[in-house]
């Protein structure tokens, strides 16, 4: 019986985990449209600077899926390692956006939507 619950709650954890890491990846896909917006139209700084927290965001939830998924579930510890650094990834980005270094801040923005689809396909 014990088994069958946590089972049941290892595939619940799997489930938000995945469920965590497809949402980072379509808030990073949405900010480079939103990018694109920013140089094009008169709205699109609001948009990317509202998506910028929505990216982040989803980042933190992605390292709270990743603990869930491995401290009650008995699942590995690989996923919160990999959250945690795409949760400094996501830190780095945010700063050198507020910076204005786009030279840097592009480029990891394409590292970090590879990294999330990588992610994602693992999962």
């Amino acid at each position: 019986m014990a088994t069958q619950v946590t089972t049941a709650n290892a595939r619940r954890g799997s489930s938000f985990l995945r469920i965590a890491i497809a949402l980072q990846t379509l808030t990073i896909f949405l900010q480079a449209v939103s990018a694109g917006l920013l140089l094009t139209s008169s709205y699109g700084e609001t948009l990317h600077s509202a998506g910028a927290r929505v990216m982040y965001g989803a980042s933190m939830l992605y390292l709270l899926a990743a603990v869930l998924a491995w401290k009650p579930g008995g699942g590995s510890l690989r996923p919160v390692w990999h959250a945690s650094g795409f949760l400094a990834l996501a830190s780095v980005q945010v700063v050198l956006g507020i910076a204005h270094v786009p030279s840097v801040h592009l480029p990891l923005g394409v590292l970090m939507f590879g990294l999330s689809v990588l992610a994602l396909v693992r999962r």
